[in-house]
């Protein structure tokens, strides 16, 4: 056994010493472009899986906690932290299981990127490929229309002259830009900066809610509502489910058995982000937060605040590049042009995957709400339940577990341990994850649309008062001209 290990060890690692090899820069130009442009060290890929999975969301977090209360929103924080470091790690073992098959039958994957409804196919069979692609590219197809939306969401707290939606129509053009980014090799520097801009962003938050103070009157009532209670827990559930794309990015390292437990440092990075700004922001302002799905609109305005506006805005748009180019994928390799060597035909090949997510930040514009609904009917299979799953069921066998690349670490507990957490993930995430958390969310979002309506302009934005209210020299018009275009202005 041990022997085959090491020739399977050999094989991997071989093939991708010959591409480092192959790529190794030859003069300046090159030697600047592998340092900002091609990256796949494991470092490239914590910066990847770090800057990936806390990016609006940190901005919404402190909202879940006003649903929570204080107690509930940490632990939920820690549970869903460590759950999801577990299946990113099956998500890692599965595809080391998969790409070690198809390397051992000559498989050259050099012009292909291997995506997790292929590792599905290959392990199981099309039946799970079918329901894993349609899961991971519905939940990524919303992944990118949120970030759509908190794009509009924060600049407006820079520049109200627009409506969110008008900025949507905006950001949607700038963000249909990520079609040029050919893979996750070439997120180096995007996710090295998009990291430094969290991170700021949440420091900020957290030092400002401090000096800020508790609002007069602050109450801290959560949780009152079990509707509020499961919408504010399954937020964090999506929270810690950003490893949909967690293969891809494996696959654009030069060593992706090394990539076991970048995952789990990365969330202990991350939890040192989100626990203290949603605390902070949380312990300040209280029950207003109920009302006031995205941070920034509670915090007054300042040279500090506008620069984490402009930087979570960057971010978002990096963000919205890793949770499309899956996407981008998926569609090359459905018109035959994923092995196509023109960047140019390749970009202009996937700006129709952008349309419809550009259609639906409009139609929905539920920053904050939406995250809970996409992460309790959409997270909580594609990177929980299905990645355990298919676990169980690929090494079902004894010769599949005794000839399995990776064997579960002692610690765990060997198979039997293995076993034991992903039934109690599957059951765990299917009854509180999907079913609670299904009914609250979905009740949340109606009620959001019974409020606003679909295709609202200006989501949560206060009343603009009318030209002629600014200017107390103007006559006033009629009553109901006022109510008209104030009711206007809210919606």
């Amino acid at each position: 056994m041990a022997s085959s290990d090491k020739v399977v060890e050999t094989v991997m690692v071989g093939n991708y010493v010959e591409m480092e090899t192959e790529g190794r820069p030859r003069d300046i130009k090159s030697q600047v472009s592998k340092l900002f442009w091609h990256g796949g060290s494991a470092y490239d890929a914590w910066f990847s899986c770090a800057s990936n999975q806390v990016a609006q969301v940190l901005l919404t977090l402190p909202y879940s906690f006003s649903q929570l209360g204080m107690l509930s929103g940490v632990l939920f924080q820690l549970f869903y932290g460590i759950m999801g470091s577990w299946t990113a790690y099956l998500i890692c073992i599965l595809y080391l299981e998969y790409r070690t098959r198809k390397e051992r039958e000559k498989v050259d994957f050099r012009n292909h990127v291997i995506q997790w409804f292929e590792v599905l196919d290959g392990l199981l069979g099309k039946h799970w490929r079918n329901v894993g692609l349609a899961f991971n590219c519905t939940f990524l197809l919303f992944g990118s229309v949120i970030q759509l939306i908190a794009c509009a969401s924060n600049i407006y707290y820079i520049n109200d002259n627009l409506d969110k939606r008008t900025w949507t129509y905006i950001f949607g053009a700038c963000c249909a830009t990520t079609v040029f980014i050919p893979s996750f090799h070439n997120y180096r520097i995007w996710s090295f900066l998009g990291l430094l801009m969290t991170t700021y962003t949440a420091w900020y938050l957290t030092i400002a809610s401090l000096l800020h103070g508790q609002v007069e009157g602050v109450r801290h009532s959560g949780p009152n509502k079990l509707v509020l209670y499961f919408t504010g827990a399954t937020n964090i559930l999506y929270t810690f489910g950003g490893h949909a794309v967690t293969v891809e990015i494996m696959h654009a390292m030069w060593k992706p058995q090394k990539f076991k437990a970048i995952y789990l440092i990365a969330t202990v990075y991350v939890l040192t982000l989100t626990l203290p700004s949603a605390s902070a922001v949380y312990w300040a302002f209280g029950d207003l937060l109920l009302n006031h799905s995205n941070a920034f609109a509670l915090l007054p305005r300042s040279p500090f605040r506008d620069m984490a506006v402009i930087l979570m805005l960057i971010h978002q748009f990096i963000t919205f590049g890793f949770a499309c180019t899956p996407l981008y994928f998926v569609w090359e390799k459905a018109i035959g042009m994923h092995e196509c060597k023109s960047l140019c035909k390749r970009a202009a090949a996937r700006l129709p995957v952008v349309v419809p997510i550009w259609f639906l930040a409009i139609i929905f514009p539920f920053f904050g709400p939406i995250n809970s609904t996409v992460g309790s009917l959409l997270v909580s299979f594609t990177v929980y339940i299905i990645p355990a799953l298919a676990h169980m069921f690929t090494f079902r066998s004894p010769a599949a577990r005794e000839n399995a690349v990776e064997q579960p670490p002692k610690y765990f507990g060997r198979w039997v341990g293995a076993y034991i957490i992903n039934i109690f993930v599957v059951i765990w995430v299917l009854v509180v994850g999907f079913g609670f958390g299904g009914w609250a969310s979905m009740t949340n979002f109606i009620h959001q649309i019974d409020t606003f309506g679909l295709f609202t302009k200006c989501y949560q934005c206060p009343p603009q008062l009318p030209p002629h209210l600014a200017n107390a020299t103007a006559p006033l018009p009629p009553p109901t001209a006022n109510i008209t275009r104030i009711h206007d202005g809210h919606r």
